[in-house]
């Protein structure tokens, strides 16, 4: 274990990148140029790899943009909190400012999302930049070295336009192949919210179990 990775939130078998890496091993740069030239050379080869990913980091391979939705793969608690500010009838009430606070093993670390942003209150008019701000460093920003060496070594074997014809949940399963999805667990350990939250029996949700097991295993694996 060299601390490049991390687990991801919400799935124990996908792995994020480390954002004190540097901090756990001091060659971390040279080894995620590594990682990325070895994924491509298992892509071009057609070779299956064990190790998933997190879905923001596919999305990072190809080109596309990340979503606030995204960030639950990183970090589900910090998703959560910020979804729940859009339902706040003020969000000035909670005395928020652009800023996020890092332990980096030990150490406490307050960082600005955006230029002076300790001395900015997040208001209803500024939240959607305040929710923009905080997905852009959670998911680049702060990993920025560490993903720009993965994606130089990734292409140094892979030619980008190859990619053109593939979106993210194809170049996943390119890379890991197609899993074998228990639908029975599937569905006894779905999270169900908003209107059908703790309504596993709902008609509404029974369709869609339904529809979902006449999938083949390549649809059921890009939902």
């Amino acid at each position: 274990d060299c601390g490049l990775f991390l687990y991801s939130a919400v799935n124990q078998m996908c792995m994020q990148i480390n954002p004190n890496s540097g901090i756990a091993n001091e060659d971390h740069l040279r080894y995620f140029h590594t990682a990325g030239r070895i994924l491509g050379k298992a892509l071009m080869d057609g070779q299956i790899t064990p190790v998933h990913l997190v879905q923001p980091l596919y999305k990072h391979l190809m080109g596309w943009p990340v979503t606030l939705r995204d960030l639950e793969h990183i970090d589900d608690q910090v998703y959560r909190n910020l979804v729940e500010l859009l339902d706040f009838d003020d969000v000035g009430m909670l005395f928020l400012e652009f800023v996020v606070t890092e332990d980096k093993l030990g150490v406490t670390e307050t960082v600005d999302l955006i230029p002076d942003g300790s001395e900015i209150t997040v208001d209803n008019k500024n939240l959607p930049e305040y929710l923009d701000a905080q997905l852009k460093y959670r998911t680049m920003y702060r990993i920025s070295n560490q993903l720009s060496e993965l994606l130089r070594g990734f292409y140094e074997v892979v030619p980008e336009p190859l990619l053109a014809v593939f979106d993210f949940q194809e170049i996943e399963l390119l890379l890991h192949g197609l899993p074998n999805i228990d639908m029975d667990d599937w569905m006894a350990h779905t999270e169900y919210t908003g209107e059908f939250a703790n309504q596993s029996s709902h008609k509404v949700v029974q369709w869609f179990w339904d529809t979902v097991r006449g999938f083949e295993q390549e649809q059921k694996a890009k939902l």
